[in-house]
């Protein structure tokens, strides 16, 4: 997570502001800095650094603390989302993707939403608000055609088979695993449900 608006800097930024190269930085200096300032994003393959922890740092002064507590604007990396909204990571890149959440915000190559649009989305989900339950005692409602019935990863398979002519499955499916996140099983199993559907205008398999 980023703090409300604080800029941040990636290690070739941080060794620019100390005035040595990366390779030198990297060598000799980094590992003392990441003992007393704090990576943002541990989770994200990005180091990112506050930028006023990284010159007090430089400047040999105590190292100011971060924000305490949550934030609307706060920004939250894919996996601050998906535990938030109770998914996995692939899916909520997958939401970006197909107009469910938004492309979000980028910081060195790592995708960031903030809080206040997280928040919204979880307690705004499709489906829920002013009678959006079932009462207890009422049937249950139709069940899922399919594992994958409402999954926006779908329309991602579908447009993939017709975009692939006649490429073979496993390789389309590796390819989007690596777009998109997940597993190319994942993708392969929702391949051959988009495969069945897509000439029906819904999720009913045929």
């Amino acid at each position: 997570m980023i703090p409300r608006g604080r800029p941040v800097l990636n290690e070739t930024d941080v060794a620019r502001r100390a005035g040595v190269s990366l390779a030198t930085w990297r060598r000799r200096h980094a590992a003392a800095f990441r003992k007393h300032v704090p990576d943002l994003l541990p989770d994200s393959r990005s180091l990112l650094y506050d930028l006023a922890q990284t010159d007090a740092y430089l400047k040999g002064r105590p190292i100011p603390e971060l924000p305490d507590g949550e934030h609307p604007d706060d920004l939250l990396t894919a996996d601050d989302v998906a535990q938030i909204l109770g998914i996995n990571t692939s899916t909520v890149r997958a939401y970006a993707t197909q107009g469910h959440l938004s492309p979000g915000t980028t910081r060195y190559g790592t995708r960031l939403w903030t809080r206040r649009e997280v928040h919204d989305r979880r307690d705004n989900a499709p489906g829920q608000g002013k009678g959006g339950g079932r009462r207890a005692g009422e049937p249950q409602g139709p069940r899922k055609q399919h594992a994958y019935e409402g999954d926006p990863r779908l329309d991602t398979a579908r447009e993939a088979l017709t975009a692939a002519g006649g490429t073979p499955k496993s390789r389309i499916a590796t390819a989007l695993a690596a777009q998109h996140g997940g597993t190319p099983r994942t993708w392969e199993r929702l391949l051959t449900t988009a495969a069945a559907t897509h000439h029906t205008g819904d999720d009913d398999p045929v």
